[in-house]
């Protein structure tokens, strides 16, 4: 028959029992010995009485242990099992007498008590996601009070209250469970119960459960939420078995939203088929154009040379996305009027940026070397890029190149639509993805269509290949290598160079 009865204040009587332990384990009292109580179980025992009264008084333990497993303690103390303080003391006792415990993760009370532990804090996880507040005005001029219902597992009432008073720290509110309830008061100067910092000043008041039939009905919100909650339900997304492993069953009662889970899910295989078979819509776009010139398509009159001035003045002034608002200044494209070939790139790099003129920094000279290893002259070709302006991010003082967006790329689309229609090219290179995508007008895998010509949107024959930029970023042993193969690459458009320069010399 246990020798020792404890009686602790509360069922998350935390520091109660850390003091009690200590001293039981100071007089060396086996956990074998020892009952543990709390107030509300005492008063339900009609024998609790009868035990010896619980020590104290006594000195305190010099036994030291893991902190991890005062951590576990904290939150073990917050589980429903009534053996839950036997089993921490018994814990505790074995690893001053068994110091081997500490690397036996596979022990049984060890492992009961982690699995504990997960247990709660598991329960304050979905206490976090399920409350619900619904107002409840009041009528002695108070600020509308929110109130909750909510049915946890375990004694976590205390433990959860300050995230929300975090969360929710100048709104008025509380929480309702059948053991026990919380009412923040913003603006009143107090601390909360334990003595954590609270970010605002307020009162957390902690008293006796509740009913369900104490929190308030639903109110015009609650439909709002639910005309939102409705619409933005994807059929095509749905999986009923995880959404049911994260937000059991028993939780739905509580929330406002589970009654459309049901015909919502009865309809999601209908509603993904008229999806599926529903044509493709059409995005608005988002950025406003600005004025630029007309196209020679546009206004025969106009001459592609002076259409071509007017493209790059207005470059300079375009903000249809960020990237044009840090840039030193637009880098348009440069070349003859009519070239056999243009050129595009992906976007201007620093020196680019600094000095106005696509493709003069390392990719240039890079570029510059394959032309004169393939005998074209730079003069004949028209050389620019997709994107007009230089995106980048600082390192230190360094400007390191970032890759832009589609958007970004979408939005300086019509600047290279603009530039082909004047200069009207019989065939385009197309050097990386941005630019392959801007001309070709859909996703292309550079890799697996390199050296292919590609026929793009307006009838002109385009070969992909990679950006030179590619070839410098690469393993520098395998350089010679790669480089080999790019040219061979650039060399299938060596008929359409060589037929402009034969056309040329011819007049």
């Amino acid at each position: 028959m246990a020798t020792h009865t404890v009686t602790l204040s509360s069922d998350t009587d935390w520091p109660g029992f850390r003091g009690e332990a200590r001293a039981l384990l100071a007089r060396q009292v086996p956990p074998e010995d020892v009952v543990w109580h709390t107030r509300a179980s005492a008063e339900s025992d009609l024998f609790a009485a009868l035990e010896t009264p619980r020590a104290q008084g006594v000195g305190s333990a010099s036994a030291i242990v893991p902190p991890a497993f005062v951590r576990l303690c904290e939150t073990v103390v917050l589980h429903d099992d009534p053996d839950r303080f036997g089993l921490l003391y018994r814990l505790l006792w074995r690893l001053v007498h068994e110091p081997t415990l500490r690397r036996d993760p596979l022990d049984a009370d060890r492992v009961r008590a982690h699995h504990m532990a997960q247990a709660v804090r598991r329960d304050m996880h979905k206490m976090k996601a399920f409350v619900r507040f619904r107002p409840l005005p009041q009528d002695d001029g108070e600020p509308t009070l929110h109130v909750a219902w909510f049915e946890p597992d375990h004694h976590i009432v205390e433990a959860v209250a300050p995230f929300f008073v975090r969360r929710f720290a100048t709104m008025r509110w509380a929480i309702l469970t059948p053991e026990r309830s919380v009412q923040w008061h913003p603006g009143a100067a107090a601390d909360a119960e334990g003595g954590e910092a609270l970010p605002t000043e307020g009162r957390l008041d902690f008293g006796p459960g509740a009913r369900r039939e104490d929190a308030p009905p639903a109110d015009a919100g609650e439909a709002l939420w639910l005309t939102y909650y409705r619409h933005i339900f994807n059929p095509a997304r749905l999986k009923l078995a995880m959404m049911q492993k994260e937000m059991p069953r028993r939780y739905w009662q509580n929330l406002p939203e589970a009654v459309l889970i049901a015909p919502l899910a009865a309809d999601a295989a209908a509603r993904s088929e008229r999806m599926v078979e529903a044509p493709a819509t059409v995005p608005a776009r988002r950025i406003v154009p600005i004025a630029r010139p007309l196209l020679a398509d546009e206004d025969s009159s106009a001459d592609p040379a002076t259409a071509l001035a007017q493209l790059r003045r207005a470059t300079d002034r375009c903000r249809e996305c960020p990237i044009g608002a840090h840039a030193t200044q637009s880098v348009f494209g440069e070349g003859p009027v009519g070239a056999a070939l243009m050129v595009v790139g992906e976007q201007p790099g620093d020196q680019e940026d600094l000095r106005g003129r696509p493709f003069v920094g390392p990719a240039g000279q890079l570029f510059d070397r394959a032309l004169h290893d393939l005998g074209w002259s730079r003069e004949a070709l028209y050389v620019t890029n997709a994107v007009k302006h230089f995106k980048y991010e600082l390192r230190g003082k360094r400007r390191i190149h970032k890759t832009p967006t589609q958007q970004e790329a979408q939005a300086c689309l019509h600047w290279l639509e603009s530039e082909m229609a004047q200069v009207r090219p019989q065939a385009v290179l197309a050097l990386g993805a941005t630019a392959a995508r801007a001309v070709l007008g859909r996703p292309v895998a550079v890799m697996r269509e390199r050296g292919q010509w590609q026929t793009g949107p307006r009838g002109e024959p385009v070969l992909v290949t990679l950006h030179p930029s590619a070839l410098l970023r690469g393993d520098p042993q395998q350089r010679d290598e790669a480089y080999a193969a790019w040219l061979e690459d650039l060399s299938k458009a060596t008929q359409v160079v060589r037929a402009e320069a034969g056309e040329t010399a011819a007049r």
